[in-house]
């Protein structure tokens, strides 16, 4: 069990390796070395929700993995991270908006796979929880992400 002092510097850590994987998520013209930054933070970030976060932090940490890998175009790590968020939400009863970007990592992984018919029924899955988000602001901001989805690749 972390010391109250440890479990605020794991939080932290946890915090700001997340917010700065979506800095270069966002950023145009990434470097290679940037991409492999971007996935050892992801990864990072989620370790340290894995010390002092809840079952939503550790289902939103593996569908920032599964999305960094997607950026990356590398759809096996994409769809493994994808598959562990939805299992997590289903596990521990989780809905909302983990849910539903859960089933939106799955469709992105999919696409980059190649998978059109996957892609298509994962979107569907997204679609509907995302109907059921509570907040209007997460909702709006889901289905805004939703359109991002690439057509799925021809491998």
């Amino acid at each position: 069990m972390a010391s109250k002092k440890d479990s605020e510097w794991h939080r932290k850590m946890a915090a700001h390796l997340f917010n700065s994987t979506w800095v270069l998520l966002e950023k145009k013209g990434r470097s290679r070395e940037e991409g492999d930054t971007m996935i050892h933070m992801a990864h990072a970030s989620r370790y340290h929700w894995g010390v002092v976060g809840g079952r939503q932090e550790l289902a939103i940490g593996e569908w920032q993995i599964s999305r960094v890998y997607a950026v990356l175009g590398r759809p096996e790590p994409s769809l493994y991270h994808a598959q562990r968020s939805l299992e997590i939400c289903e596990a521990s009863k989780i809905g909302d908006f983990p849910l539903a970007y859960a089933y939106e990592a799955l469709a992105r992984a999919f696409a980059i796979a190649g998978k059109t018919r996957l892609r298509a029924a994962c979107l569907k899955l997204a679609r509907t929880a995302g109907a059921k988000i509570a907040e209007d602001d997460e909702r709006s901001q889901f289905f805004k992400d939703l359109r991002t989805v690439p057509r799925a690749r021809r491998r």
